[in-house]
């Protein structure tokens, strides 16, 4: 709990993988990927309660194995490959409904470099602002000034239109993106909005090192490094 409301902290982890099969308990420097997520999560000084949401008892299990609680197993039709990622979240506060969490906090397994520091961070900012939705961002490494569309005749167009074209990094205004580690939502505005992405969400800053979304083999290699060089692996 902080400043009076009630925290309820959950996982979205889907079975059937096509990039990766098994990707949610595929090892990651000696932790299933979903337990990095679980481990920052219960050592969270503001949630309440943890819950893991998924349609494979193979991802329930691991996750039962690490901490978390997993009080249902999530109905197909909340794990297909085009359900919105805001409908399990949803799910899960309706199905814990008698106990009447004020916000909810989602955290994708596929961030494993986010810490508890990122996860209270976010929490932090958003109610001490007043805030219905907080979502972490990172700085775009890839401005989309220098982006461009191109036509059947290879013709090049700027994405964002621009009065004169910009050489240097320093002249742009800073973009930044959702990195999917964090998402803190008051649960009567999510349930009216079914969306994280509205004028009025505001973004939580994470560094790049801790913004890597996992998606293919290559990014477990990526971000066992990346452990490697915090000191949170040997």
């Amino acid at each position: 709990m902080y400043k009076g409301k009630r925290i309820l902290g959950t996982i979205s982890a889907r079975g059937g993988s096509k990039g990766v099969p098994g990707k949610n308990i595929r090892d990651l420097g000696g932790l299933p990927l979903i337990g990095w997520t679980i481990r920052e999560a219960r050592c969270s000084a503001y949630l309440d309660r943890l819950v893991v949401s998924s349609d494979d008892e193979g991802i329930l299990a691991v996750a039962r194995s690490h901490g978390a609680d997993t009080p249902f197993v999530r109905p197909a039709e909340l794990a297909r490959d085009d359900t919105p990622g805001v409908d399990p979240v949803l799910h899960t506060v309706e199905a814990l409904a008698p106990e009447q969490y004020d916000y909810v906090v989602l955290m994708q397994p596929t961030s494993p470099l986010r810490t508890k520091a990122d996860i209270d961070g976010a929490i932090e900012l958003c109610l001490e602002n007043g805030w219905p939705c907080c979502i972490s961002v990172t700085e775009a490494d890839k401005s989309p000034y220098y982006m461009f569309q191109m036509d059947e005749n290879a013709r090049m167009t700027p994405v964002i239109r621009q009065d004169s074209f910009h050489t240097r990094r320093q002249d742009l205004p800073r973009t930044f993106a959702p990195n999917g580690a964090v998402y803190v939502a008051k649960c009567d505005w999510l349930a009216r909005t079914r969306s994280y992405l509205t004028p009025e969400t505001r973004g939580y800053v994470m560094p790049r090192e801790r913004s890597w979304d996992i998606d293919e083999l290559l990014d477990f290699d990526i971000c066992e490094l990346l452990l490697k060089r915090a000191g949170r692996i040997a």
